[in-house]
């Protein structure tokens, strides 16, 4: 018998029972699906038997560990799916390669044709694998003996992956047969993966499946079109440098010829930000450049080197923050906790910014504010400004493209850039890098670097930086004239060094040591990469520090 501590309370359980057994006595005490358990610090799987005595918390399809296990989980129940109909060499092919929406886009590489036949062909293999609730099953194997299965299955991109690990044994899930490697944990059977959907989209499949607010209905699918039409872009760039996985970095980091891949990227990101400011340029009557995007999307170093190119074509750039309109600090709303709510838009004075930029649409002479972060005031200290012929104002701000924002201004005087960092490259072909999670590693690091904030601050606020992102930036990407991204190949290479020891420092008992354990987990996946070879005006420069700019 073995006692285990759930809420506080205990109870004694035979030693042959399972963690599904313990979840299902719970289940009634959870408005979602339980998808796994922490026992004594560690994360289980609920197919797993209980093995001693100890203290039990249970994640649900809403937290994000329990989200990230349902996703794991169906993506392995369509590959199994794609296995069955069409063979292992074409699933070998099959690529998720990034995320639209509710959308987990599945690239084919022309192996199986994008139609709704073939999607509907797809899903209904997938439901017959859920209704016989056909099991995830998990082997742990010798590194030698799992690159002999990869080999014979013809999965190049993880024997690849793997060839750089410094690791013993390695975990393969199976499902009936079909055998697949997946970063993270799984669901006990294909009966839980009951809620998700696949269309056809474009070249490829989309796979639909439910968010954390709503983890039992999949939303319909919103077409983000310039968002998926950047992304495959960057997919393309990735083709041309031959690096799309993790173990095409290593094997170039390897190579010893990092310095010269980060020229290249770096100067093609310098192409695109020169493109831009060509479009600006030729687009007569533009006096506001409005530029937003999520939290550590490089906002700041993109702004500075985009004027940098705007001055060569006789433009004189200003810049302005829409920080420095916030309102003062008593009247800042506050969100259902009482806390302030700095990420809405009510937190900025928008009245004042059109009045403002009105002013100097006139000619007029206008002094502009800064605010006070220390007393939550916003001063002026003689900062007056008069935009003349060849003057052009760049504003940032997570407000940028709202356009409530900029409601008064002429839709002719702006021009409106979305820029994120959407990753490009994934672990191997059927286990994408989220793009939060670079994010989350830029901040990390920046937030160590700029603000004495320690990771475990940093992991705990993420989840209300995300709900501000949707709220007020995600809603209006489209709205965008241009899309950048500001990813790079080998950044989460170079962050690497800098993220782990912030990441060591957390303890077992603080709230964000799973999310700790995951990302010290993802970055053992790579090699390091020094930042010696990195320009000074690197957008990489603004989180790991030395920048040429003010950032």
């Amino acid at each position: 018998m073995y006692t285990l501590i759930i809420d506080g309370e205990k109870k004694e359980y035979p030693s042959d029972i399972t963690w599904e057994d313990v979840a299902k006595e719970y289940q009634h005490k959870f408005s979602s699906p339980i998808a796994a358990v922490s026992f004594d610090g560690k994360i289980r799987e609920l197919f797993k038997k209980v093995s001693r005595s100890g203290e039990v918390k249970f994640f649900t399809l809403s937290d994000n560990i329990g989200h990230l296990t349902y996703t794991r989980s169906a993506t392995m129940l369509m590959m199994k799916s794609i296995c069955d109909l069409f063979g292992q060499d074409v699933v070998n092919k099959c690529r998720t390669d990034f995320t639209v929406g509710c959308g987990l886009f599945v690239n084919t590489n022309d192996t199986i044709e994008a139609t709704a036949e073939n999607a509907s062909r797809i899903k209904q293999r997938m439901m017959e694998i859920v209704e016989a609730g056909t099991p995830f099953m998990k082997h742990s194997y010798p590194l030698d003996d799992a690159l002999d299965i990869f080999n014979k299955r013809g999965m190049e991109d993880k024997v690849k992956l793997f060839k750089y690990r410094r690791t013993s044994n390695v975990n393969i899930y199976e499902m009936d047969g079909y055998r697949d490697y997946y970063y993270g944990y799984m669901l006990p059977n294909a009966s839980y993966v009951k809620y998700f959907d696949l269309i056809n989209y474009d070249t490829g499949f989309m796979l639909l499946l439910p968010d954390k607010k709503n983890p039992t209905v999949v939303p319909p699918f919103e077409e983000s079109r310039m968002l998926y039409d950047t992304f495959q872009q960057s997919h393309k760039w990735c083709k041309y440098v031959k690096i799309e996985n993790v173990g095409d970095l290593n094997e170039r980091i390897c190579s010893g010829s990092m310095e010269d891949l980060i020229l290249v990227q770096e100067a093609e990101q310098e192409r695109r930000i020169a493109e831009i400011a060509a479009k600006i340029a030729s687009r007569k009557g533009v006096k506001f450049v409005m530029i937003a995007g999520p939290s550590s999307s490089g906002k700041t170093s993109f702004s500075h080197r985009l004027s940098i190119q705007l001055r060569t074509f006789g433009l004189k750039p200003h810049a302005i923050g829409l920080d420095d309109y916030f309102v003062n600090r008593e009247d800042t709303p506050r969100d259902e906790n009482g806390d302030y709510n700095f990420e809405c838009i009510e937190a900025i004075d928008t009245k004042r910014f059109n009045d403002d930029m009105l002013k100097l649409l006139a000619g007029e002479r206008v002094e502009l504010p800064a605010f006070n972060f220390k007393i939550g005031k916003r001063e002026y200290h003689g900062n007056y400004m008069q935009l003349e012929e060849d003057d052009i104002l760049v504003i940032e701000g997570i407000h940028g493209l709202n356009p409530k924002m900029s409601y008064a201004l002429p839709d002719e005087s702006k021009f409106k850039i979305y820029i994120s960092a959407l990753t490009s490259i994934n672990i191997d072909e059927h286990n994408r890098i989220p793009t939060t999670d670079a994010r989350l590693l830029r901040r990390l690091v920046r937030d160590a670097r700029t603000r004495g904030s320690d990771a475990r601050r940093t992991l705990n606020m993420w989840a209300s930086v995300r709900r501000g992102e949707h709220e007020n930036i995600f809603p209006f990407q489209e709205e965008a004239d241009v899309m950048f991204n500001s990813a790079q190949i080998y950044e989460l290479a170079l962050l690497k060094q800098f993220a782990e020891p912030l990441l060591f420092s957390i303890d077992k008992d603080d709230p964000s040591y799973f999310e700790a354990k995951r990302l010290l987990k993802f970055l053992d996946y790579f090699l390091s990469v020094p930042s010696e070879f990195l320009p000074n005006n690197s957008i990489c420069r603004e989180f790991v520090g030395g920048s040429c700019f003010n950032v």
